[in-house]
């Protein structure tokens, strides 16, 4: 999966949580400043060339955009670019990892486990 960029991963968050919108229904959301609607139209457009979002046409000139990708989705695939690319694609090294730097305990492990067995 290909990654984003803080910008990219923003504009995808509005998307993810806001569903469908155009580009001004976007700016809207930011804070002001706001970004230019052309600077969102070229982050949208490298969105789209990246496989995150798709259009439909309102008219000649209208789009509306929305995600083709959940959140979820990309969320694993980002982790799983992590395992692969630092823990030689195991999930052990990456949790093992976690354990020595007291980022999980012990009882953390027992308690996922358990839930884990508890299905």
């Amino acid at each position: 999966m290909k990654t984003l960029t803080n910008k990219e991963e923003e504009i995808m968050t509005f998307y993810w949580s806001h569903g469908e919108m155009q580009i001004k229904e976007l700016q809207a959301l930011y804070a002001d400043p706001k970004p230019h609607v052309n600077t969102l139209s070229t982050l949208v457009k490298i969105l789209e060339g990246k496989g995150f979002l798709s259009h439909k046409a309102l008219s000649a000139r209208c789009f509306q955009y929305f995600p083709l990708i959940s959140k979820e989705e990309y969320s694993n695939g980002t982790l799983q670019g992590v395992i692969n690319k630092f823990f030689g694609k195991s999930y052990l090294s990456a949790v093992s990892s976690l354990v020595k730097d007291d980022k999980i305990t012990v009882d953390d492990l027992r308690a996922l486990i358990d839930k884990v067995e508890k299905g």
